[in-house]
Order: C-alpha cells, then sequence, then structure tokens
C-alpha cells in the first residue's frame, strides 16, 4: 500500500496466494482419495467408494474453511496503514 496498492489490490492478493494453497491441496486430496477408494472399500457402510456427494461436499466445506481462513488476514494486511508498518520496521 506505501508503493501505490489499494485496498482491494492487497486483499486479492492475499486472498490468491491462500487459496492458491488450499485449491491446489484439495486437488491432490481428491486425487489421492480416488486411488484409495479400493483400498477403503471394505470399510465403508451404507455408501460407495466413490460417492459422488461425499466428493463435493467435503472440498467445498475445506475450500470454505480455506476462505475464512483467507480473508481474515487478508483484511488485516489491507487495513494496515502503511506509514506504521514501515515506521515499525
Amino acid at each position: 500500500m506505501a508503493l501505490g496498492a489499494r485496498y482491494g489490490n492487497v486483499l486479492a492478493l492475499v486472498l490468491r496466494q491462500g487459496l492458491t494453497l488450499a485449491g491446489v491441496g484439495v486437488v491432490i486430496g481428491i486425487l489421492a482419495a480416488l486411488g484409495l477408494t479400493q483400498l477403503l472399500a471394505t470399510l465403508l457402510y451404507g455408501i460407495t467408494p466413490t460417492d459422488p456427494l461425499t466428493f463435493a461436499t467435503a472440498p467445498a466445506i475445506l475450500l470454505g474453511v480455506a476462505v475464512i481462513a483467507c480473508w481474515i488476514p487478508a483484511r488485516r494486511a489491507a487495513r494496515t496503514d502503511p506509514m506504521l508498518a514501515l515506521r515499525q520496521e
């Protein structure tokens, strides 16, 4: 912000960085879960190993939590007074 970034730019930067990491983690998790379905098929009761509702709901909840976890620090970073932050360095 000291170099001319606006509130929305800082907010978008922090959110993009956090959600990119969360998105990569979700994709890796889904691929690992699909790879382990045959191993876990005997432990599941009442659902199929590739239940579409489960494979859609779990990542959606995780991404929702990631959005909230990224939003709070992003908002705090965007509200920081640039002169105050530069004086503390």
